[in-house]
């Protein structure tokens, strides 16, 4: 893999992280409100982009491996 790609899945994963804490603070505040619809969702969005951003770097392990 070049430097600039893996660079780029790096920054991409990155901000992925930065999304989902994001999500989960959100997450949070709305439980505190008991807006548990919106709560729900919030996580729900959390979770799939956790498992993103975990698959993202299991790609990036793999091809730094190569």
């Amino acid at each position: 893999m070049k430097l600039e790609t893996r660079n780029i899945l790096l920054q991409a994963y990155v901000q992925l992280q930065e999304i989902i804490d994001e999500l989960y603070k959100a997450h949070n505040r709305a439980i505190a409100n008991n807006d548990f619809d919106d709560a729900s969702l919030l996580a729900s969005r959390a979770d799939k982009l956790y498992e993103e951003a975990e698959n993202l770097e299991i790609v990036i392990s793999e091809q730094e491996q190569r």
